[in-house]
């Protein structure tokens, strides 16, 4: 895969005339140098069910005059750029109106994406009828006639329908329609079908030819529904409402997969679809640099305009973020992450878990708030499922609601009797059932709090704030100390708030009686009585993130990486094995919320940032010098082996290389 990526979008509607027009050869390529792109994901087929060649499996645009695809795929092999080949295989608007048989039906027989055909917009299709032979005839054609670099297939994914074909398919396997889960099933079935027949459509003429299913989100724990994929492309465009916390999640989760991956964002202002909306270069870089420093290739979205004039404007923008793209290449390839703490994704455990059928559609946002503390509390982290090896860490995280069942209970028990530890919060370690602790944490399960908000009181200073009684508005939960010691204690209120007893503005004070323990460390790890991870993500309390930072740095004296970067900065550390080095990435901007968007503008330099190191390797240091600019950096290193250096400068990002003797 290549580093400096454009997926470059071509929904043109059929009453938009001079289709492709203006394309030129020249300033195709023209743009394509100044955007310093490698690689350029050109279109076969657009949301409206249109192709952009000459076609006997589909329909040409009916306003275009010559193999548009054909002459970009030429033009960016002329100067070494690859040319995957998109096709929307979900959408179909020009199908969709003369087979709306063949679309994905709810419940309640709407269709999905637009409800009905009064209102603008598109319909999307299931795999489980003819449209799939129609589909694979079109990926068939460009395989078959084009020089195309992979595919790239556009809005699919496992869904649930009620088409008729669907609910035929389930009638004949003696199941209801009615029936969620045998929706669910035959959904994920479908898809695993639809795949399996892509890779066979194409292996017979390219073999290997590189594949990915766009889904818009990787679902974690399902590493059978990933790997139908020969890579993972993440679409989060952070203006597009996904924001900036969400690529991280995303990639600390995608890296562990060992298959290569890359970070899509986009130019716009907002998100896909937007024409003259443009980001300010300044986010552009730091997206670029985000991806990076997870291990992740880059790709910037943009859209063509319908006279096939590419944008002068967005090539200048994209230029900026890819000239120091390829100036770092060498230090980004073959890279293995650092991490110190396993994260069990909230997302993952509920799809593992055993019956759990009724917990996979529930909210989660733990996930995110446990990257959010762990980035700022500045942790090497990873995001891992049932299927990781919990041995290659440290430390395990079990955010908020993670049910543990007796397989999961005996791999934490595994992982603790080596001394690994656990980091349990709110209803995690609860059994499916939710009656019992089915972990080994020091207490004894109680119930849930019956008073909501109550007080934490710390028995330690946590962090900038003192001991006070905190208070908490999330569920609590009712334990009883059986063996460690109690790091805070729980306070209720004189009573809950209604409408016959309610005392001041918001909720009533506590009582000032300890009510027992409510953060409890034992000789297997910490528990908080809090769902504290979901708590920060929606409210960011500062209490939330001390309790977290306040257990690790018990559960975690020597971690891998300390530095005094402020918390809305990103490090991360990245092995190169081959190279015999590691890299330590280091970003920093402050994004600001206007209106619903995350807009990052300013990026404000630091000076004096200081890193220290405990490396797995054993090897000696031969040098640290800050990449691309080969800068030396002096640095010590301890009697217990501990590396330390200060970065003189950073703007955006810096990369410091700590290489070994060879």
């Amino acid at each position: 895969m290549r580093f400096r990526q454009v997926h470059l979008d071509f929904h043109t509607s059929e009453f938009i005339p001079g289709t492709g027009k203006d394309f030129s050869k020249s300033q195709f390529q023209s743009m394509l140098r100044a955007g310093h792109v490698d690689s350029v994901t050109v279109f076969s087929k657009c949301h409206h069910g249109w192709a952009y060649h000459p076609s006997e499996a589909n329909e040409m645009h009916p306003h275009l005059s010559f193999d548009l695809l054909g002459e970009m795929i030429s033009a960016a092999h002329e100067i070494g750029v690859k040319t995957p080949v998109y096709l929307s295989a979900g959408l179909d608007e020009k199908l969709a109106r003369r087979h709306p048989e063949w679309l994905i039906r709810d419940a309640e027989d709407r269709t999905r994406w637009v409800k009905d055909f009064m209102t603008p917009g598109y319909h999307e299709f299931c795999l489980n009828t003819p449209y799939l032979d129609v589909l694979l005839a079109q990926i068939h054609e460009v395989v078959s006639r084009y020089d195309a670099d992979g595919i790239f297939l556009d809005i699919v994914g496992s869904r649930k329908c009620r088409c008729q074909y669907c609910v035929t398919a389930l009638r004949a396997a003696g199941q209801d329609p009615r029936d969620e889960a045998a929706v669910t099933a035959l959904g994920e079935q479908t898809y695993l079908n639809y795949a399996r027949r892509v890779r066979e459509t194409i292996d017979a003429v390219k073999p290997g030819l590189p594949v990915y299913h766009n889904n818009g989100h990787q679902q974690r724990g399902r590493r059978d529904l990933v790997q139908v994929n020969s890579h993972i492309e993440l679409e989060s465009l952070p203006t597009g409402g996904w924001g900036y916390d969400h690529f991280p999640l995303s990639a600390r989760y995608a890296q562990t997969l060992g298959m290569e991956f890359l970070g899509m964002t986009g130019k716009f202002h907002t998100s896909w679809g937007e024409f003259g909306g443009y980001k300010h270069p300044n986010a552009l870089r730091y997206e670029a640099a985000l991806s990076l420093a997870h291990g992740a290739k880059c790709s910037i979205g943009d859209q063509l305009h319908p006279s096939g004039f590419m944008d002068e404007a967005t090539y200048a923008l994209i230029g900026a973020a890819y000239a120091e793209v390829e100036a770092k290449e060498p230090w980004c390839s073959g890279v293995e992450s650092v991490a110190d703490i396993a994260v069990l994704s909230l997302e993952a455990a509920r799809e593992a878990c055993p019956g759990g059928q009724e917990l996979k559609g529930l909210r989660n946002v733990a996930d995110a708030g446990v990257v959010r503390i762990l980035s700022e509390g500045h942790y090497l982290y990873d995001i891992v499922d049932t299927f990781s090896d919990f041995a290659a860490y440290k430390v395990l995280i079990l955010p908020d609601e993670v049910p543990v069942w007796p397989e999961l209970a005996a791999a934490i028990e595994a992982f603790t009797a080596v001394g690994g530890k656990v980091l349990a919060t709110g209803r995690s370690g609860l059994n499916p059932a939710g009656d019992a602790f089915a972990l080994n944490l020091g207490i004894r399960w109680q119930g849930t709090n019956p008073y909501r908000p109550a007080y934490f009181h710390p028995h330690f200073t946590p962090g900038a704030l003192l001991p006070a009684s905190y208070v908490m508005y999330g569920e609590g939960q009712l334990v009883e100390l059986r063996e460690g010691q109690s790091l805070g204690h729980l306070e209720n209120p004189y009573f809950n708030r209604d409408v016959f007893t309610f005392c001041s503005h918001q909720h009533t004070p506590g009582t000032r009686e300890d009510n027992g323990p409510a953060m409890v460390e034992s000789s297997s790890g910490i528990y908080i009585a809090w769902e504290v991870f979901s708590d920060y993500a929606e409210g960011g309390h500062l209490i939330l993130k001390e309790m977290v930072l306040h257990a690790l740095s018990r559960l975690l004296p020597r971690p891998s990486l300390r530095t005094d970067l402020p918390a809305r900065g990103v490090t991360t550390l990245q092995h190169q094995p081959a190279e015999k080095r590691y890299v330590n990435h280091l970003l920093y901007a402050a994004p600001a919320l206007k209106g619903r968007i995350e807009v990052i503008e300013d990026i404000v330099p630091l000076r004096d940032i200081s890193v220290s190191l405990n490396l797995p390797s054993p090897a000696p240091i031969q040098r640290v010098y800050l990449a691309p600019s080969m800068t030396e950096l002096p640095f010590t290193v301890s009697p217990e082996g501990e590396i330390s250096y200060t970065i003189p400068y950073m703007e955006n990002h810096q990369m410091a290389v700590i290489e070994l003797v060879h």
